[in-house]
């Protein structure tokens, strides 16, 4: 079986670089229902498919097994969204436990250290599953602590928090990094800095303010697109046209 960065990377050569985020609000009735709704209608659109506890909490491990099954048939690559960190036997058994349910990656929050990330990238390669990291987030106010100044050590510069995950993700090679749609100066940065080694995944098109044509100049490789999608009138037409637009880069 094929790596994930390899798996992702292919589909997305055929299909584009949209990657839909399957968050609905609280009050979305028929959860399961509409996601495989989105699954059969938008996947001639899409690359891959992403899942936040907006999807993880409402629904069991069956149904999350059964969406994840069907987004495979229409060869989708299927992410969770839990900005994993805590101690290594609980990653341990939350990455078990969502390989079971299927998922192709899983998003983790570095701030857990370099350690704990080397053995999350370990156990998922192991079975060519992906890890992507959290690097800066789209919010506006993601700001106050991704641009916050660290030291490390006995250095006297400090850096950004954010330079300090995009290291800890290139030295524990993985799959690809998170980085706000919002924050194109910090895509170039890091996609300066990664000199191609990291897929850069963006969040926060359209609905945050994100501009597609700048983020995929600025080196981003996949746009994460969710509430423009799910709340137009149209979500397939939406879809075709963010599709075409990854393409035409």
């Amino acid at each position: 079986m094929a790596t994930f960065k390899t798996r992702i990377n292919k589909i997305a050569n055929n299909k584009g670089k949209v990657i839909l985020a399957n968050d609905y609000s609280n009050s979305t009735r028929n959860l399961e229902a509409k996601t495989i709704k989105n699954i059969k209608t938008l996947n001639k659109f899409l690359c891959g498919i992403k899942f936040n506890f907006h999807l993880l909490l409402p629904l069991g491990f069956d149904q999350i097994s059964k969406i994840n099954k069907l987004a495979h048939k229409y060869d989708l690559q299927t992410i969770a969204d839990i900005k994993l960190n805590d101690i290594g036997n609980t990653n341990k058994i939350t990455l078990e436990n969502l390989w079971k349910a299927g998922f192709d990656a899983v998003i983790v929050n570095p701030i857990m250290g370099s350690n704990a990330l080397k053995k999350l990238v370990s156990l998922a390669h192991e079975k060519n599953k992906g890890i992507i990291t959290l690097c800066h987030m789209s919010a506006p106010e993601a700001k106050l602590s991704y641009d916050m100044k660290v030291k490390l050590g006995n250095s006297k510069t400090p850096i950004p928090l954010y330079q300090l995950f995009l290291k800890s993700s290139l030295s524990n090679k993985v799959d690809g990094i998170i980085v706000g749609a919002t924050y194109p100066k910090i895509i170039k940065y890091c996609n300066k800095k990664s000199k191609g080694d990291l897929n850069i995944y963006s969040p926060g098109i359209g609905t945050q303010g994100g501009k597609i044509r700048e983020v995929l100049h600025a080196g981003t490789n996949f746009l994460i697109v969710g509430r423009t999608i799910l709340n137009a009138k149209n979500p397939a037409s939406i879809a075709e046209e963010f599709q075409k637009l990854s393409i035409s880069k």
